[in-house]
């Protein structure tokens, strides 16, 4: 069996830091046309801004807030083959300030007819790519129980969904923790279980499953998925338990990281690092997914990304709480070995 299908990571997922100039200007280095675009500003405390190529490029999404979609030309103006013209607002595009954006490729247009082709019982349109386990799905809610075709081929190991119509949380949900229970992205409240965001049904290969909650299933309401699978060397959504000390726990993604989130099922942050902002161990440059703080250098909660895992190198109860449960998204720079047997080199 293959190492990865995957030996360039950077053709689906990549970190670009770029500074802002106050004027309209385009950010390239992407290598690829982005389908997905996440900007923060790491200098100032500035919203997080989320668009898509799904919804199309200038409406936006904030992930530490519960506003609904905005149309708005400053913020992300366009999406082209390297990456993405900005506008001039300072949120995103400050003169001097450092800025950051994680980009995602999913490229294949898709839509789902569910009374014609018996997939789901609702109908879905978005973006996907099977080979990077990765799709953007928009459905209309229906106020009650439903499901959705997501285009991977493969049940998803994590879905980041809302009802964006309307002012709604971030429902997440999470393999580990299973589909009775959920976090909010949006928010540090722990874990909770409601059969009413995904049914209490795991995805499929096909569809995942909806239920009353108006945060994902607003009835006539516009939502929206990003859904994402395990592509061994590339992607890996996991979950580990702190064990308290500052030779930490030590979690295999199968993959030298490019970007990681780390979650605790407790009353916590969502915490979010990648290879770009600190290109060397350790890893301490933490951005908030939930805040819209600027970043903070945390010299006392490292973590080291090595050639095929992640190594907490802190007793920091935001990552490494003696027994207790986290939860982690990640994607790679390099697969650990790649197809033809070249392993990844360390940092």
């Amino acid at each position: 069996m293959a190492y990865t299908t995957i030996d360039d990571p950077s053709d689906y997922f990549n970190t670009v830091l770029y500074t802002g100039t106050g004027s309209e200007q385009t950010v390239s280095g992407v290598n690829f046309q982005p389908d997905w675009t996440w900007l923060k500003s790491r200098s100032n405390g500035q919203p997080h801004v989320v668009s898509d190529s799904v919804r199309g490029a200038t409406k936006q999404l904030y992930t530490a807030d519960t506003q609904a979609e905005t149309s708005y030309s400053q913020y992300v103006k366009s999406f082209n083959s390297d990456g993405f013209v900005l506008g001039t607002d300072s949120g995103i595009n400050q003169s001097s300030q450092t800025f950051v954006s994680w980009n995602w490729k999913a490229g294949t247009s898709f839509t789902n007819d569910a009374s014609s082709t018996g997939i789901g019982s609702i109908d879905s349109a978005g973006s996907v790519s099977t080979d990077a386990g990765f799709s953007i799905v928009t459905y209309t809610g229906t106020g009650s129980a439903a499901t959705v075709a997501h285009g991977l081929g493969v049940a998803p190991k994590m879905i980041i969904n809302r009802t964006i119509s309307a002012s709604k949380d971030w429902i997440t949900y999470h393999a580990s923790l299973g589909a009775t229970k959920f976090l909010e992205l949006n928010t540090t409240d722990a874990v909770a279980t409601s059969s009413d965001k995904f049914n209490n049904t795991e995805p499929t290969s096909t569809v995942f499953s909806i239920e009353s909650s108006s945060q994902n299933n607003t009835s006539g309401g516009t939502c929206l998925a990003y859904c994402f699978a395990d592509v061994k060397g590339y992607s890996k959504f996991g979950s580990y338990t702190g064990n308290g000390n500052v030779d930490g726990t030590f979690f295999f993604t199968g993959f030298k990281p490019a970007f990681t989130i780390i979650r605790s099922t407790g009353s916590d942050k969502w915490s979010m690092f990648d290879a770009k902002r600190n290109p060397f161990n350790e890893v301490d440059n933490n951005i908030r997914a939930n805040s819209n703080d600027a970043e903070a250098d945390q010299s006392n909660k490292e973590v080291d990304y090595l050639s095929n895992g992640v190594k907490l190198r802190t007793s920091s109860g935001e990552w490494n709480s003696s027994g207790t449960t986290y939860i982690y998204m990640a994607f790679a720079e390099n697969p650990f070995v790649t197809s033809t047997g070249v392993p990844a080199t360390a940092r």
